[in-house]
C-alpha cells in the first residue's frame, strides 16, 4: 500500500512537469558576457547581456569567470526573473558553475542567487552541463572544450564527474585587429596538449579520438573550428546551438530532479 507521503503518492497526484507549481525550477548560466536562464513553465531562453545599472553608467558583476559584484549580480537576476516565477512556492534552481571556480564562486553564486528565494540552489560544473545538452555518452571519457567571450575552458570528464580541467582568460570577446582567432585555438591545444603529457592513464588519449565536444560563442567561429580540427587531429563535434548549451543541460537535469522526493521536500513519515 502506497502511503501519502511515499515517493510514489508523489509521482501519481502531482501535475507533470512544468506545469506544477511546486516543481517550479530555474535553470541559470551567468556568463561574464551574457546570463541565460530557462524556467518550468516557458518554454524559451531568457538571454542578456550580464549588466548592471547602479549609477549612470554600466557595471559588469561578473568578469572572466568571476563574481566580482554579488550584490550587483543580485539585482541583474532580480530584473531579468523577479516577476516571472510564482507568487507562491519557491523554485528549485540548478546553477552552473565554472569548472575551475571553486568553493569561493559557488559561495557568491549560491548568495547572489537568494534573491530569487530558491528552496534549493544544486551548482554542476558547466562540462558536464554541455554534455547533458549533447546527449553525449558519459560512459566513456569525454573532453569538453567550451569557448566563451571571455573564458575558455578544457575538461575532461570521466564516468560524467570532471577528472581533469584547465581555462585560460581569453575568449571571442577578445578577437580584434590586433588579436587574432589562432590565439584561442593555440591556447586550447596548448591546455589539451598538457593534459594529455600529464595523464598518466589513457582517458584523455581515448577521449581525443573520440572528438572534443565543442560548445560556447566561439564554437559558432569557423575561424577557431577548422584550425583546431587540423591542430588536435580529432574530429571536433560541435553542440547543436553551442552558445545555449549550458543552460539547456542545465534545464534537463531540473527536468530529472524535479520528481525526486529529496528536491521536492518530501520524506518518509
Amino acid at each position: 500500500m502506497t502511503t501519502p507521503s511515499s515517493p510514489g503518492a508523489f509521482a501519481t497526484r502531482h501535475r507533470s512537469w512544468p506545469w506544477c507549481r511546486r516543481c517550479s525550477g530555474i535553470a541559470l548560466d551567468l556568463g561574464s558576457a551574457r546570463t541565460r536562464a530557462w524556467t518550468s513553465g516557458r518554454r524559451m531562453i531568457l538571454d542578456v547581456p550580464t549588466v548592471t545599472f547602479p549609477g549612470a553608467g554600466a557595471a559588469y558583476p561578473i568578469q572572466r569567470g568571476t563574481i566580482v559584484d554579488t550584490p550587483g549580480t543580485s539585482r541583474m537576476l532580480d530584473r531579468l526573473l523577479g516577476n516571472r516565477l510564482p507568487r507562491f512556492g519557491r523554485p528549485l534552481l540548478i546553477l552552473t558553475t565554472p569548472v575551475l571556480g571553486g568553493v569561493a564562486y559557488r559561495a557568491e553564486a549560491r548568495t547572489a542567487v537568494e534573491i530569487l528565494r530558491p528552496r534549493s540552489v544544486l551548482t554542476v560544473p558547466a562540462a558536464r552541463a554541455v554534455a547533458m545538452a549533447a546527449d553525449a555518452d558519459l560512459a566513456h571519457p569525454l573532453l569538453v572544450v567550451d569557448i566563451g567571450a571571455h573564458l575558455t575552458e578544457v575538461t575532461l570528464l570521466a564516468d560524467g564527474a570532471v577528472f581533469d580541467a584547465r581555462h585560460t582568460a581569453l575568449g571571442t570577446s577578445d578577437l580584434d585587429s590586433r588579436t587574432a582567432p589562432a590565439r584561442i585555438t593555440e591556447a586550447v591545444v596548448a591546455m589539451t596538449t598538457t593534459m594529455l603529457e600529464q595523464d598518466l592513464t589513457s582517458q584523455t588519449l581515448d577521449a581525443l579520438q573520440r572528438g572534443p565536444l565543442l560548445a560556447g560563442g566561439g564554437a559558432l567561429r569557423p575561424e577557431i573550428i577548422y584550425p583546431l580540427t587540423d591542430q588536435l587531429h580529432a574530429p571536433v563535434r560541435t553542440v547543436p546551438a553551442p552558445h545555449t548549451a549550458a543552460v539547456r543541460g542545465a534545464a534537463k537535469l531540473l527536468q530529472s530532479a524535479h520528481t525526486h522526493p529529496s528536491a521536492m521536500g518530501y520524506a518518509r513519515r
